[in-house]
């Protein structure tokens, strides 16, 4: 078995080893009707289970890419691969994260959601790429706004509401 095959199996087991591990905690956690606090952990632990599974089958089935050492046409179609990682961007996203929690409670999770979800989209948006403000906003606005209501309508569940008092 060559290396290729090998790495693709490993992810494909690790993923399914972290799917079953995140649904045996989701097990544990105390059901209150078909529909309650549970419920998003168990669609992703599913969901997990389900992606690590297909990458085991593809694995199984995976050939490696072509090694072609004259590729010298196709370097400018590797080039995404040949790029170093970009740890800048890791390192402010992990920023964002730590300052979202740390005021959630304070300032309320629309604010802080809206907030978090325009500084992430500057954050991801490719250099060579104008930063669009007003599309960012809305989508941050409409976003926060979503998952508030449907937590709180939907779901019944209370996120906090910082300052706003809603």
């Amino acid at each position: 078995m060559d290396t290729y095959k090998r790495k693709e199996l490993l992810v494909g087991a690790l993923m399914l080893g972290a799917g079953l591990f995140y649904l045996f905690l989701t097990i544990n956690l105390p059901r209150k009707g078909f529909i309650d606090a549970s419920t998003v952990p168990y669609v992703l632990s599913v969901g997990l289970c389900l992606l690590g599974a297909l990458q085991l089958l593809t694995a199984t089935k995976a050939t490696p890419p072509p090694a072609d050492p004259d590729a010298d046409a196709d370097a400018d179609a590797d080039s995404s691969a040949a790029t170093p990682p970009d740890y800048p961007t890791v390192f402010k996203t992990l920023g964002l994260i730590a300052v979202y929690v740390a005021l959630l409670q304070k300032v309320g999770f629309p604010i802080m959601t809206v907030l978090y979800l325009y500084a992430q989209f500057i954050v991801i948006t490719p250099r060579e790429q104008k930063v669009n403000h007003i599309t960012y906003i809305v989508v941050a606005v409409v976003t926060s706004a979503l998952i508030f209501f449907t937590f709180r309508q939907g779901f019944d569940l209370m996120l906090p509401t910082g300052f706003l008092k809603i």
